[in-house]
């Protein structure tokens, strides 16, 4: 099911192009209009049809974009007393198109690789606790996220974790 969550913001960076190519600020305070300060930067680089996740870390948010190559973006509301607790949205971010998603507290994301490859790059509001990370199945059937991908490449980790509603309490 997908539901509006206004608490995901699509940020759509002014782009300066001209024939030598094109500038552009990735994140600035002052322009993005969130209420979050990022203490680290992660990239990853992933192969067609790959899904990552689905992965959260109470007390983190992200800030996620597709510097090359096109992915499926999703973010899993995992709040329990939210209206919207279990429902899904997703969002096509491209190294073309520049946009932005930000995922608040609360929320899981994964994303699935639409190209042939995707380098993908996102800032954090908190460090990494192995601790207090948490995930459940990308292909949880109670969820019901649509990947678009028929024949995933998906890690042991990511496959074997648990379902939704052992990871998350229903309120």
């Amino acid at each position: 099911m997908i539901t509006p969550m206004d608490e995901l913001k699509i940020i759509v960076p002014k782009v300066f192009e001209d024939e030598r190519g094109y500038f552009l600020e990735s994140y600035s305070e002052k322009t993005c209009e969130i209420d979050s300060v990022f203490v680290q930067d992660n990239e990853s680089f992933s192969k067609k049809n790959v899904i990552r996740g689905m992965h959260f870390q109470p007390g983190q948010a992200k800030l996620v974009r597709c510097v090359h190559g096109d992915i499926f973006d999703v973010a899993v509301d995992v709040r329990p007393e939210s209206p919207t607790f279990g429902c899904w949205k997703g969002f096509v971010l491209t190294g073309e198109n520049k946009r932005q998603l930000f995922i608040p507290d609360g929320f899981a994301h994964g994303f699935a690789v639409l190209s042939e490859y995707a380098v993908v790059s996102y800032k954090v509001s908190s460090f990494y606790d192995p601790k207090s990370e948490r995930g459940f199945r990308y292909n949880d059937p109670s969820i019901g996220i649509e990947w678009g991908i028929e024949h995933p490449i998906v890690s042991l980790r990511d496959r074997s974790a648990q379902l939704f509603g052992d990871v998350c309490a229903y309120g």
